[in-house]
């Protein structure tokens, strides 16, 4: 089980293109009437120019912060660079994920309205594959980014740092994806009550039209800041939590490494939890396929028929890790 770490990044690619997949699905489904592309258009534009905007100041951010981390830990065995590296990289993941959301989002939302005109079971397919896509976006990138880091930190780079520094290095990671997570979810968030405030006011109060009425403009906006806040905040807040767990789940395995009970492959504590979330993106992938409503039943049942059949797949999964591992 030596050679685990070099699975671990396919399985992160094999997600990333499930996603491109679904996506390219999501784009064949019909938009709708001329009204509805148009007004889906403009928040489309509104979500991504704000996005574009948001990702330009916190660029500089992250250039000024990884300088710091790159001075700050000039003593500490030459790695300071490679935490400032990996720094980096976490801040470039978690902005990915939270764009990649965002164009799907704003596609799947107008076809997912288009489709309920007419089916019940569609329009789930078209909604759910957006969501999917967002997820496995948050998952692919953290397995693919940590996978390789700790790959060549530890068997290309670091071969002499020892686990403790491999991991400390690896850190950086989530500490970029907790930058990026914490300036765009803020950001996006006031962005999104601000509009949502601003189209109350002027829509209800001052001109008497009603809430989420398409004649009122700034409505536009309100939906423009749900993307940005509900969607891309959330998918790079759902990237920081991910792989901060799975690097301190990884930093208490560390400690078991040097014990007897796991025989020969030693990293098996520290891979285990890396190893797990691989697992679980095909599991989810798995579960995908048996999301399927019935016209006037309970979507929800179809949502938990899936949730089940990929838990209890990745329960027999977790019994094989643990063997491995040990």
């Amino acid at each position: 089980m030596d050679n685990l770490i070099y699975f671990l990044p396919l399985l992160g690619i094999i997600g990333l293109i499930f996603t491109f997949f679904k996506t390219s699905w999501v784009n064949k489904q019909e938009v709708g009437t001329s009204k509805m592309r148009k007004i889906s258009t403009y928040i489309a534009n509104g979500a991504m120019s704000f996005l574009k905007a948001e990702y330009k100041i916190l660029a500089i951010f992250v250039a000024a912060v990884s300088v710091l981390l790159f001075f700050k830990g000039a003593n500490e065995e030459s790695s300071n660079a490679f935490v400032a590296f990996s720094f980096i990289v976490g801040a470039f993941f978690s902005g990915l994920a939270g764009y990649l959301g965002m164009q799907i989002a704003t596609k799947a939302n107008v076809r997912t309205t288009n489709a309920a005109r007419t089916s019940l079971n569609k329009a789930l397919q078209v909604a759910f594959s957006g969501g999917a896509v967002m997820g496995l976006s948050v998952v692919s990138l953290g397995v693919l980014g940590l996978s390789l880091l700790f790959l060549i930190y530890h068997y290309i780079i670091g071969v002499d740092w020892g686990i403790a520094t491999v991991l400390n290095v690896i850190s950086g990671f989530s500490l970029g994806a907790s930058s990026i997570a914490l300036f765009a979810r803020v950001g996006g968030g006031i962005y999104t009550k601000a509009a949502d405030v601003g189209a109350d006011l002027v829509g209800k109060v001052e001109a008497g039209i009603p809430e989420d009425h398409p004649l009122n403009p700034a409505t536009i906006a309100d939906n423009v800041g749900d993307n940005v806040g509900d969607v891309a905040g959330m998918g790079a807040d759902l990237f920081e939590s991910f792989v901060g767990s799975i690097i301190a789940t990884m930093v208490l395995g560390a400690s078991f490494v040097a014990l007897t009970e796991f025989g020969d492959f030693e990293l098996g504590a520290v891979l285990l939890p890396l190893a797990l979330a691989a697992v679980g993106i095909i599991t989810s992938i798995i579960g995908t396929f048996f999301v399927n409503a019935k016209e006037g039943s309970d979507p929800q049942k179809a949502l938990n028929m899936a949730e089940f059949i990929s838990a209890g797949i990745m329960i027999v999964c977790w019994s094989n890790c643990r063997t491995w591992s040990w």
